[in-house]
């Protein structure tokens, strides 16, 4: 079957390419060919250390290929077939417990929040679990969904980013033509969250960012229909929001930042009555300081968190992305080879000379 060549993170930084057999299909499983993987904050998190990886392990989890080989049970199952595209989603699911028989299947008794793509260590044949490699090993408990003809594979990787911006934006928070909306946090999830929020009918939606290594996003989230952004470390958001709508506070906040501690007590500023805010964005163990818990009883707010994502919502990422109704080749993008991914990572983590770019996406076979 020959071999795939692969990015293995070993530890804090240590990425090496390896080569490993690409594994002969039975009949309930497949391999893909990889064409495109973008990258998550927590590839970035896990590659710095900030998130534990049970290395070594081939990271990725936002991949996008053509089905190489599959068995007839996984081709009936899946509905594809070889030469398809795909895109992958990250969770494993039996679709027999009572889990995933209730939809939720990211708890899946089987696989559970661990077992999934892009955190699987190599030692586990045959391997292949992550799409930082030219092909991917597809378990008989994956999840595919087809990749409309309109898309690159490059630009179908957004289902993932998309795909949680539709339901932390919208899904999870209902929210409704005519609500007032505030975004937490202006990278690549943030800003498909406005996207989500515009198309399902928002009246008045801001973004906010900190510092000027933000302002770039902030203009992107302008151009991608944001009526207001503002960064915090210059302006009041509060302030800021409630003069650009006549006094008026949030219907619904999403915070997608990563590692602000201030950005819970901004959420509950930024609301109004009956407000939801959605959680998103991980801070480790740093608190919340400026939150005024108090206010969250005044305002009878609701506080979702938000983890993953859903196969019927990443089809309807895709379907959005293959409509090309919004401007998403505005995103500032960097495509690489694995032989290029450290440097990449390095730059989205913050940690290099270089402006990290909105949308960083591996290419293998380039």
């Amino acid at each position: 079957m020959g071999e795939a060549r692969a990015a293995v993170l070993h530890g804090t930084e240590d990425l090496r390419i390896e080569y490993f057999p690409i594994p002969k299909t039975k009949e309930d499983d497949a391999v893909l060919r990889v064409e495109a993987c973008g990258l998550c904050g927590t590839d970035h998190e896990l590659f710095t250390g900030q998130i534990a990886a049970p290395c070594p392990v081939i990271p990725g989890h936002e991949t996008v290929g053509t089905i190489e080989s599959i068995g007839e049970v996984a081709a009936l199952k899946w509905g594809v077939g070889v030469g398809d595209r795909v895109a992958v989603e990250c969770w494993q699911a039996c679709g027999r417990c009572a889990q995933c028989l209730k939809g939720t299947y990211r708890r899946c008794d089987q696989h559970g929040q661990t077992d999934l793509y892009g955190m699987i260590n190599t030692e586990r044949q045959p391997a292949l679990y992550g799409g930082y490699a030219t092909h991917h090993y597809l378990s008989p408990d994956s999840l595919v969904l087809p990749v409309p003809d309109q898309l690159t594979s490059v630009e179908a990787t957004l289902f993932n980013p998309l795909g949680a911006g539709i339901k932390w934006g919208v899904e999870i928070p209902d929210t409704q033509p005519g609500d007032y909306v505030a975004i937490l946090g202006p990278g690549i999830r943030g800003l498909c969250a406005l996207v989500a929020a515009r198309d399902a009918g928002a009246e008045f939606i801001a973004v906010t960012g900190y510092g000027s290594n933000d302002h770039p996003r902030l203009e992107l989230a302008k151009a991608l229909g944001a009526d207001l952004v503002v960064d915090v470390a210059e302006s009041d958001p509060v302030k800021s929001y409630r003069s650009a709508t006549g006094g008026r506070l949030a219907d619904v906040v999403v915070d997608v930042t990563a590692n602000a501690p201030g950005a819970l007590g901004q959420a509950v500023a930024l609301s109004s009555v009956d407000a939801t805010i959605v959680m998103a964005g991980v801070r480790g163990q740093k608190g919340a300081p400026g939150l005024n818990a108090d206010a969250i009883i005044w305002k009878e707010l609701t506080l979702k968190g938000a983890l993953g994502v859903d196969a019927p919502v990443y089809r309807k990422a895709l379907s959005l992305l293959a409509e090309k109704k919004f401007p998403f080749d505005l995103l500032t993008r960097q495509e690489v080879d694995l032989e290029e991914t450290s440097e990449l990572l390095t730059s989205m983590a913050g940690k290099s000379d270089v402006a990290p770019p909105v949308h960083g996406v591996i290419v293998p076979g380039s």
